[in-house]
């Protein structure tokens, strides 16, 4: 049994310091999202959380899940916006996320 918990505490060790490393990676970037774009401003639908994993996938090169990515409303509006990613219970990044039309 203690063979297996420290087995455990290594993995959420290892876990967390990948974590860590991902958030490091991600705050110092910014995604940028091309988007179909009506009068003032205002979006074709909207941004979601899933098309900002996308983005990140595509730009940065980690596949972040998309329930990782919190998003208080779908993003409407083109502009910069700064959305938060949970990559673990104490790790989180912040994210700059650029919408502009295409």
């Amino acid at each position: 049994a203690e063979k297996q918990k420290a087995f455990i505490e290594k993995k959420n060790a290892e876990e967390k310091a990948a974590a860590e490393a991902t958030a490091k990676k991600l705050e110092s970037k910014t995604v940028t999202i091309k988007t179909r774009v009506g009068d003032n401003g205002k979006l074709f639908g909207s941004i979601t959380s899933m098309d900002i994993a996308d983005a990140i996938q595509k730009q940065v090169g980690n596949k972040i899940d998309k329930k990782k990515i919190v998003l208080s409303k779908p993003i409407k509006e083109i502009g910069e916006h700064t959305v938060e990613v949970k990559l673990y219970p104490e790790v989180s990044a912040t994210v700059k996320v650029v919408i502009s039309e295409e």
